[in-house]
């Protein structure tokens, strides 16, 4: 006799604390409140917006904005100097809230989001939406912050009704509503979606999901190549994507290279990081994510070690891109006359592409050159090997 069972849908709850640093700042300081703030370190001769309050925010102020611009927007806003440690130890208070209701929670670093499956415990804690209720509660009651949430079957649809009633609000998505929740979105709201994807969907003339969604796989093929499940599927709110268990280490991508003879030859230690940095760069790619840091760690022919990093802002996954950083960072770690025997490039704290325009037409066209560079030789790549397309830079003398 045969048997079948039906998949249980998935129940995923997603906490947004919107403008996390400037609400953490709010519960230490409740002077703070409904008045405009940004945070960024006042003192620093290039300093740029970190986060800004809902207020500032609707004066004109982005995060990355400089600072001296930012207060010409909104001449009566209070700048606070950014916390880190304290927007960290809030993250983890918040985590410490979810855990008891599912061992499957998934955090970001100090970005005020959490994702938490309940599937199948509803035995245990109530209906999802009771247990969303009930989180909310006590995270306003025990650390002053006030998230957003929603419930929904999956983690993408999840995160995007809580950009929808962003700054306050919550929002309910049952199983089979996902497509038409979607539909009528601009298309950048939808997470993963890349620069290079607005501006190819805008030459179409595509500019909400439901025009996307009225494309079959085969016909996206044609123009986005490797990107045409990924845009098929999000446009129709379908993610299998697991919530990752609590306490599981932040994913990373890391390439590493031996050399045969050891160096201190720049041509070759260049060489070598842009084959690792095309590692990383199609590896990030094919998990659909940008890494926002960048670190190269130097192993000497004396044994010794040293390790730089630096921050990619915006979050990239541009081979290019990321090779002046991972150059830059190179030369932060290059400080001895000592030969090099192994060379390491690590991309980590991984998100979602930006999926915002350049301001600047001139910038802009540059970018969608390179990223149109990129994606061509990914599907080169994909199709006869990786060895069929090289770059002059990767080759030896």
């Amino acid at each position: 006799m045969k048997h079948f069972w039906k998949t249980e849908e998935r129940s995923i709850i997603h906490l947004n604390v919107a403008d996390f640093a400037v609400a953490v700042e709010r519960a230490v300081d409740s002077r703070l409140k409904d008045r405009p703030v940004i945070i960024a370190p006042e003192g620093a001769p290039r300093a740029a917006v970190y986060d800004m309050s809902e207020e500032a925010y609707q004066s004109g102020i982005r995060k990355g904005m400089p600072l001296r611009r930012a207060v010409h927007l909104c001449r009566d806003t209070r700048i606070i100097a950014p916390h880190p440690d304290r927007y960290e130890h809030a993250m983890r208070a918040l985590l410490k809230q979810a855990l008891p209701y599912s061992p499957l929670v998934e955090n970001g670093e100090t970005d005020g989001h959490l994702f938490v499956d309940v599937t199948g415990t509803a035995r245990l804690f109530g209906p999802p939406i009771d247990v969303a209720w009930r989180l909310r509660r006590r995270v306003n009651k025990d650390l002053g912050l006030d998230p957003i949430w929603s419930v929904a079957p999956n983690k993408l649809t999840a995160k995007v009704a809580t950009r929808l009633v962003k700054p306050d609000g919550e929002y309910i998505v049952a199983a089979g509503e996902e497509e038409e929740l979607l539909a009528p979105l601009p298309i950048y709201l939808l997470p993963g979606i890349e620069r290079n994807d607005l501006l190819q969907l805008r030459d179409f003339n595509l500019s909400r999901v439901s025009h996307l969604a009225a494309l079959s796989r085969e016909q996206l093929q044609v123009p986005f190549g490797p990107r045409a499940t990924f845009l098929y599927e999000t446009a129709r709110g379908i993610d299998s994507s697991p919530v990752l268990p609590a306490g599981k280490k932040p994913p990373k991508i890391v390439a590493d290279h031996e050399f045969g003879n050891d160096t201190n030859d720049r041509t070759t230690l260049e060489r070598a990081l842009y084959m690792l940095v095309e590692q990383t760069g199609d590896a990030l790619r094919r998990r659909r994510r940008a890494a926002r840091r960048v670190a190269v760690i130097l192993d000497y022919s004396d044994g010794k070690r040293c390790a730089r990093q630096l921050s990619a802002k915006p979050p990239t996954a541009n081979d290019p891109i990321l090779f002046e950083l991972a150059r830059r960072t190179l030369q932060l770690a290059w400080t001895r006359r000592i030969r090099i025997r192994h060379l390491r490039l690590i991309c980590d704290r991984l998100t979602f592409p930006p999926a915002q325009l350049e301001l600047f037409p001139a910038k802009q066209k540059q970018t969608e050159q390179c990223e149109n560079l990129i994606q061509t030789l990914d599907q080169i790549r994909d199709r006869f090997g990786n060895e069929a397309v090289q770059l002059g830079r990767t080759m030896a003398a």
